[in-house]
């Protein structure tokens, strides 16, 4: 198996790192393992599929208009 020597890790993404693995009750070296696992698979998108989603989503919302009035309105109810 391979290995690979991280330098130069930033305090703070050092930190969210051991809280991951902390949190998954899993070693540094395991979640490191794990996110790297996690992103480089690769998972086929049915094309055909993602498009029935896409069409029924665009159909649902056809009547819904987000303008800046209404983003403005969302900003200061302090949800955006």
């Amino acid at each position: 198996m391979a290995s690979i020597t991280l330098k130069n890790i930033p305090d703070p993404t050092y930190e969210i790192l051991k809280q991951l693995a902390s949190q998954n009750h899993r070693s540094i070296n395991s979640e490191v393992i794990f996110l790297i696992e996690k992103a480089t698979k690769s998972t086929k998108i049915d094309a055909k599929q993602h498009l029935v989603v896409a069409r029924e989503l665009r159909e649902k919302t056809k009547d819904y208009v987000l303008d800046d009035t209404l983003l403005n309105q969302i900003r200061n109810e302090g949800r955006l």
